[in-house]
């Protein structure tokens, strides 16, 4: 017999430097194309990416290359960083063919300050995040709640690859409705839920690890890098003891867009996959070293505005929109031929196949013979990121330009755990049959809603339920003050009684949390 022994305290806890972070704006996109500099270094990737940062990117790109770039599509000019990621299409049940989803605009890449003594990119600094080859979860349910934290180490959910799964996002946007915390879905919805629950679309959300080795590469370009115990937050693995910035990617996709209303299909990730489970990211450093490690340490302002840092604004100007759209890289010759953001493509760019799971996906680029990377060759379990066969040369893309709406920010970590597991929907479904409309040209996204930097946990390994709470209002800063309980599990049988003792808890702790005023973001001029 278990029973549940409950003693009240007051924990005090103040959020304070933990909330520390900019986020890097790139409106503009750089380009779309099958180019991974990474995972396939001078050769054509199998799958397309949406490419943000230095118009130095190209199929071999190296760090000088990116310092080099004459320009970047994001607003601080000393940034000539390369970020990229797969893109999102439809595909229509009728026809079959697919269009790409319009990207709003461009994305969001946050600089969190996690930890201790944290550390800048050093050049030549490169990673990937996610599991191109992963189709299923197996973390638990996909379709309900994560567990809280401070149970993960319990449930023996701490490993890498269980951090890894948890570190991507689907949130679904409504705007006149309370956010869905970051991360708070693991999995792509399918086209019914989306219609039905997401009027201003889908933000994919991925969080990079964040400990280090010390090296800048891997040979699967990621075993140099480590999540911390709780994703973005807790202690690093001993192997990888130092910390480095904590990046966290936000994409938004107008998956609501008018010509995709009334139509019956499904969205399906560029790398062929319709589950959201194998969505991933890369990143390469294009930072002055010295440059970055003062932005890191005195960038330290909650509100994650960059013009909140004396450092971007007294080394500029920052870019405006309109600079950040005009940054482009050179489409190699090999690619200049294929469009990515054609209407009515007949395959996926590259003619990758979907696979939707649950078994891992396989290398193949449809009936064009692979040629396997020598990155690829490295790693054929579910770990590699990206595929790393490479078509034949069926050319590149152009890039159109990004919806010119502001994008959102609207990073907040705080995952409910009380949820009905109907929000979560239902994984992607089989595409369904009905016809097909004409496109027409999408309208402005509204404004969007702005929430506060993610909230610290409390300690791992203990669990505390909610007592009461009480809100303090100053001025513009809300103060709320959260009682909890501690619980501790007493076993008993009919011989003996074995009681574990509650685990050591700093009494007289304040919890604050400091929720910042929700404020807008308006589209652009045209």
């Amino acid at each position: 017999m278990a029973s549940k022994i409950f003693s009240t305290l007051l924990l005090l806890s103040t959020i304070g430097d933990a909330l520390a972070f900019w986020r890097m704006e790139c409106r503009g996109r750089t380009g779309l194309a099958r180019i991974d500099p990474i995972m396939d270094a001078g050769l054509v990737s199998p799958h397309i990416h949406t490419v943000h940062g230095s118009s130095g990117f190209a199929l071999n790109s190296t760090y000088d290359d990116l310092m080099a770039g004459s320009c970047t599509s994001c607003a601080v000019k000393q940034d000539k960083s390369a970020y990229w990621t797969p893109a999102l299409y439809f595909q229509d049940s009728e026809t079959q063919e697919f269009e790409i989803v319009p990207q709003v605009g461009g994305m969001l890449a946050y600089y969190l300050l996690r930890g201790d003594n944290v550390k800048a990119f050093p050049p030549g600094f490169q990673m990937v995040a996610g599991s191109n080859y992963r189709r299923d979860y197996t973390v638990g349910d996909p379709k309900s709640p994560d567990p809280p934290q401070s149970n993960w180490a319990a449930l023996k959910q701490t490993g890498q690859e269980d951090l890894e799964q948890r570190a991507v996002g689907f949130n679904c946007l409504d705007y006149k409705k309370d956010p869905e915390g970051s991360l708070f879905r693991h999995y792509l919805p399918d086209k019914n839920f989306l219609d039905g629950n997401c009027p201003d679309g889908l933000r994919i959300e991925l969080m990079f690890p964040s400990c280090w080795n010390g090296e800048t590469n891997a040979p699967d370009h990621k075993s140099h890098v480590a999540y911390p115990n709780l994703v973005g937050n807790g202690d690093c693995p001993d192997s990888h003891p130092k910390r480095l910035v904590t990046l966290f990617y936000e994409t938004i996709w107008n998956t609501n867009a008018e010509q995709f209303q009334g139509r019956k299909g499904r969205f399906v990730v560029s790398n062929g996959d319709p589950t959201g489970f194998g969505y991933h990211a890369d990143f390469m450093t294009g930072w002055d070293v010295d440059f970055l490690q003062k932005a890191i340490d005195t960038c330290t302002n909650d509100s994650g505005n960059i013009r909140d840092c004396a450092l971007f604004v007294d080394q500029g100007p920052l870019q405006t929109d309109a600079e950040q759209d005009n940054c482009q890289f050179d489409v190699p010759t090999v690619l200049a031929s294929e469009d990515g953001s054609a209407i009515n493509l007949q395959n996926l760019p590259g003619n990758i196949q979907i696979q939707e799971g649950p078994q891992s996906a396989t290398p193949g680029a449809g009936d064009i013979p692979p040629v396997l990377s020598a990155a690829s060759s490295l790693l054929p379990s579910i770990n590699a990121l990206g595929f790393s066969n490479s078509a034949q040369p069926t050319p590149s893309t152009s890039s159109p330009p990004v919806s010119s709406s502001t994008i959102p920010e609207a990073f907040i970590e705080s995952v409910p755990t009380q949820v009905s597991s109907a929000s979560f929907n239902i994984l992607a479904s089989p595409v369904e049959q009905t016809s097909s409309s004409s496109s027409t040209p999408p309208p402005p996204p509204p404004a969007p809603i702005t929430t506060p930097a993610p909230v610290v946990n409390s300690e791992p390994g203990i669990s505390y339920e909610v007592v009461s709470t009480q809100t303090i209002t100053n001025g513009a800063q809300v103060e709320v003050i959260v009682w909890k309980e501690p619980v501790v599990y007493v076993t008993e049988d009919s011989v003996t009684t074995v009681t574990v003792a509650s685990p050591a808890v700093k009494a007289g702790r304040k919890l604050r949390e400091r929720h910042a005023w929700r404020h807008r973001h308006y589209a652009r001029g045209s």
